[in-house]
């Protein structure tokens, strides 16, 4: 089981009124998880697994109150600074926390030193008294150009997993989740979920939050339709160039695609259940 007891007084779901504030970075913005009129608003707007969480939520608690701060391109400073002391000023029931993905994948980052930062936005958060959910890194075996830092990741998995024991969180190990070694679980940029991926996720959130859901997250993908390795290796080349390339360059010149982009759900709003249930 990959959840770790928080101790949390109650069931979630026996609140009357339930307070979530989801934290982190693109992965928890929703990116590329699009609602319909994401082409109309600036910047575009995202779903994701956190808000889908959210409303799996609503379908059991009379009244959900969401926010959400995250912020793509963010790195683990700027969530301690940004948005843990606002998530502690709500005094939520529920925080999910990802954090230190972009960090951790920069040239010449040190896990240990991203864990710091990380333990102690997890101390702040955990004082509240709110139950306490985070996230491991994907494991990026799948993906040849990205392979090499599969070490890296894995420290850092593990140096989570000892700070999650420590302050009682749960933990979701999206590392063991091997349906994310497959292209269907991902947008065509290779660096965010598809809104299929996103969807799964949410399911497994609410699988270690005890919160009954329809569907399986674990559900086995499409076999792949066949390809040369030649044009499998063209494409990997293309993506390199066309989009991993470009995001390394941001970082190193301190730019960011979170530049003037502002957080989706900045303050707690009521979070309704969708009319129908969406199941892509």
């Amino acid at each position: 089981m990959s959840g770790v007891p928080t101790g949390s007084p109650g069931d979630l779901k026996s609140k009357d009124i339930l307070s979530y504030v989801a934290l982190g970075d693109s992965f928890t913005e929703g990116m590329s998880d699009h609602y319909p009129d994401s082409d109309s608003v600036p910047n575009g707007r995202y779903r994701g697994w956190a808000d889908r969480v959210a409303e799996h939520l609503a379908d059991h608690v009379p009244e959900v109150r969401y926010a959400n701060l995250a912020i793509r391109g963010r790195l683990i400073a700027q969530i301690r600074d940004e948005q843990v002391p606002r998530a502690v000023e709500m005094k939520p029931d529920l925080i999910t926390v990802c954090a230190g993905g972009n960090d951790i994948i920069r040239p010449g980052s040190d896990p240990d030193q991203v864990v710091e930062i990380f333990e102690s936005m997890i101390a702040d958060l955990r004082a509240t008294g709110a139950r306490v959910v985070i996230f491991t890194g994907f494991d990026t075996n799948w993906q040849p150009v990205m392979r090499h830092l599969r070490g890296k990741i894995a420290t850092y998995n593990m140096h989570m997993r000892a700070v999650a024991d420590k302050y009682g969180c749960d933990v979701v190990d999206v590392w063991s989740m091997k349906i994310f070694s497959d292209a269907h679980a991902w947008n065509w940029d290779r660096l965010h979920l598809s809104s299929e991926g996103h969807r799964r996720l949410a399911l497994r959130v609410c699988e270690v939050l005890d919160i009954p859901v329809d569907g399986d997250w674990n559900e086995p993908w499409p076999p792949p339709a066949p390809r040369d390795w030649r044009a499998a290796r063209q494409e990997d080349l293309h993506w390199a160039r066309e989009f991993l390339v470009p995001w390394i360059h941001r970082r190193l010149t301190g730019r960011s695609s979170g530049d003037g982009v502002h957080a989706k759900r900045p303050t707690l709003e009521r979070c309704d259940p969708p009319q129908s249930r969406d199941h892509h």
